[in-house]
């Protein structure tokens, strides 16, 4: 058996409009997502009530607060629909059963927690290491489908900087 066939077996499929929440931070969530169809958006609130994306989702993608699921928290960051959804939702224990008895679907668990990790470190890179500048070249670059259908607000909120500062990106990038 493999991810997509376990997904299938043993999860539910879930359908949300735009605007619904699949989890909020602080929740307790016990399951992964495998995204159908839709557009998601993982964001972070502080304290004070700023809102920071995390990450953007599309079809084919598998998300869910592994702090929630895995070890006994709580989910530490919001995860909404930005159009209609359809997901399959899987609670994290049996994935984790399943790939204690499966060859297939433990060597699939880990080649997706390295996937996943490697997106984290490429994110944390470009974060640390790059401008708002280069981040927008390579979010136009890798996703520009994303550019079409997220709100500015968002992608501002992605890149680390102001609506204001996102539209002098533009303006820069598109006169060279």
């Amino acid at each position: 058996m493999n991810f997509q066939e376990l997904f299938q077996l043993e999860g539910v499929t879930i359908e949300k409009k735009k605007g619904e929440h699949v989890f909020m931070q602080g929740d307790s969530d016990k399951s992964l997502y495998f995204i159908q169809s839709g557009l998601l958006k993982a964001y972070y609130t502080s304290e004070d009530g700023k809102e920071s994306v995390k990450s953007f989702l599309l079809s084919n993608d598998i998300i869910g607060s592994l702090t929630s699921s895995y070890s006994e928290g709580v989910c530490s960051f919001s995860l909404l629909c930005l159009e209609s959804t359809v997901l399959i939702k899987i609670p994290f224990d049996n994935l984790w059963e399943y790939s204690k008895r499966d060859m297939e679907i433990a060597n699939e668990m880990i080649e997706f927690l390295l996937r996943f990790a490697m997106k984290k470190e490429k994110r944390e890179y470009e974060l640390l290491c790059l401008s708002a500048e280069e981040r927008f070249c390579i979010l136009e670059n890798n996703s520009p489908s994303l550019l079409e259908k997220v709100t500015q607000n968002d992608l501002a909120r992605y890149l680390g900087v102001t609506p204001v500062g996102l539209c002098r990106i533009k303006k820069r990038t598109h006169n060279k």
